[in-house]
């Protein structure tokens, strides 16, 4: 009998290529083509499950926000059964800074995904705004849990912060990429910024 075929795993598989060559040559310099060399298929099959370069290369941004919720989840599972709101964000802050090579892969990446969205149209259509909302959202959620629990300022302008950090937090990921800071330094800006936001009964700075 002929093999089946798993076509969600071969859909990861051409995405994982799409992050391998668009990391080492960057994501504007990436054709069909190339993904197809590097997952070793053919580009027929690329233009099979994919069809145009841009539904490649929004899978592909999927397939990297997938890769990002589970560093999210390693570091919570490392911080112990029960985190809490401080720990959580720390996790969701910290996981986007490029101190590896997947992570600078994300950054890069990410970043890139972006810029293209404004001068391509095709990418422009699609609901590229819909993750950074979620993470947006995710962590003003958490500032005001803290709040309600006593754990953060409470006179924080919760939705504000979290933009702010989340700005802050790509603008240091830049910084890393370009050398001008090392991952801890970057760590330790995010950390002081959390410290003035969390607090340990909602009065004054957490220890």
């Amino acid at each position: 009998m002929p093999k089946r075929v798993d076509h969600e795993e071969r859909r990861t598989q051409i995405a994982e290529a799409l992050v391998r060559v668009a990391g080492r040559r960057g994501l504007h310099a990436v054709g069909m083509r190339d993904v197809a060399a590097e997952a070793g298929v053919s580009l027929r099959l690329v233009q099979y499950y994919f069809e145009t370069k841009e539904k490649l290369l929004l899978h592909g941004l999927q397939h990297l926000t997938d890769r990002f919720t589970a560093r999210v989840g390693a570091r919570l599972a490392a911080a112990g059964p029960a985190p809490g709101p401080r720990a959580t964000a720390e996790a969701l802050i910290l996981a986007s800074l490029p101190t590896d090579d997947e992570s600078r892969t994300f950054h890069l990446l990410y970043a890139s995904y972006a810029i293209l969205s404004v001068t391509d149209e095709a990418l422009a259509a699609q609901p590229f705004i819909d993750n950074p909302d979620a993470a947006e959202n995710a962590l003003a959620g958490l500032i005001a849990q803290a709040q309600a629990d006593g754990l953060a300022d409470p006179g924080a302008d919760a939705r504000m912060e979290a933009v702010s950090l989340l700005a802050m937090a790509g603008t240091l990921g830049t910084s890393i990429l370009v050398g001008q800071r090392g991952p801890e330094s970057a760590a330790t800006v995010i950390r002081h910024h959390l410290d003035r936001i969390f607090t340990t009964d909602g009065t004054g700075p957490a220890a």
